[in-house]
């Protein structure tokens, strides 16, 4: 398993959030809601992100784009036409005086607007949970991207639309799935765009000797890693491969495994009830001890008090490079 799928596996939907939005122009539609990510595709017609204190994005047919952290965002037609919906979770959305709409603006499940045959159509799906190993990924992304439509063919937007568009049983399971899909079509069309600077661990995974370093280490992170096996597996000196994982990766070979132990970590203490022994072993460390010390070195807290949910006093950093 490479660097993004194991990040990506940790980023599951659980109840996402989806709508479809039918209008005519002038229309704003603002989110502001507490979902790590949004992601909102053009699926006919034209629209505007406006990001708070960034410039506007435009949007055409088939384009998506990925809204990192928290809202508020808003996307509209043309890009200073007022808001006139405000979602702010999957029971509530607000009219342009902050009352609740009503069941007049429902078109159908999960669909609002004006009429189904508006020229704008609006899809987006957001999660609603984000788990201990998503704020590694979303730290490498900006907070607003779009990936243009000729950069990224992608049947799930159709078969996202058509889910919506048609309840069923099991409908919001696979609608979370197509959801998880999605991200990881986008996201790997968006890491591969010109003039895109993608996390150092994705670029390095190309690299013959230190993307072979860092499958390694993630296929086997209980494994007790040196930098001399790894060297050896990757047909390399000790110290050649040192070099060229701190260009690559920006950090030493023992710091990333250490770092990515503590992701795992992170996301089984509140995920699982494991003890913090138990989970010690399956990231590689030998004692909850060994765990607590690395925990508190790159987290700044200790397991169980991350397992409460307990603020960071001492913050450390928690970005993979």
């Amino acid at each position: 398993m490479d660097a993004l799928a194991d990040l990506l596996s940790g980023v599951r939907a659980r109840g996402a959030l989806f709508s479809r939005s039918v209008m005519t122009p002038p229309w704003g539609l603002r989110f502001d809601h507490t979902s790590p990510l949004t992601l909102v595709t053009m699926v006919r017609g034209h629209a505007w992100i406006a990001p708070t204190d960034a410039e506007p994005l435009a949007l055409g047919p088939g384009d998506t784009a990925l809204l990192r952290a928290p809202g508020p965002h808003t996307i509209a037609h043309p890009v200073d036409a007022p808001v006139s919906c405000t979602v702010v979770d999957a029971d509530l959305c607000l009219g342009p005086d902050g009352t609740p709409l009503t069941e007049e603006a429902a078109l159908g499940a999960r669909t609002y607007g004006d009429s189904l045959e508006a020229p704008d159509l609006l899809l987006s799906g957001s999660y609603e949970v984000g788990d201990d190993l998503g704020p590694y990924l979303f730290s490498a992304l900006p907070p607003v991207l779009v990936v243009p439509a000729d950069e990224c063919y992608d049947p799930l937007d159709a078969m996202i639309a058509a889910e919506v568009a048609c309840p069923a049983p099991g409908q919001q399971l696979v609608l979370d799935r197509l959801l998880d899909l999605a991200l990881i079509t986008k996201l790997r069309a968006w890491f591969s765009l010109p003039g895109v600077e993608p996390p150092a661990w994705y670029t390095a995974m190309g690299d013959p000797v230190v993307g072979r370093a860092l499958r390694l280490m993630h296929n086997r992170p209980a494994h007790p890693w040196t930098v001399a096996e790894l060297a050896e597996r990757c047909g390399i000196s000790r110290a050649a491969l040192a070099r060229a994982f701190t260009a690559l990766v920006g950090t030493p070979p023992m710091t990333y495994l250490a770092q990515w132990r503590v992701c795992m970590a992170a996301e089984r203490l509140r995920t699982t009830d494991e003890t913090v022994d138990t989970i010690a072993r399956r990231v590689g460390y030998s004692t909850a001890f060994a765990l607590s010390a690395a925990f508190k070195r790159v987290r700044g807290t200790t397991p169980t008090a991350h397992r409460r949910g307990d603020p960071v006093t001492s913050p450390a950093s928690t970005a993979l490079p």
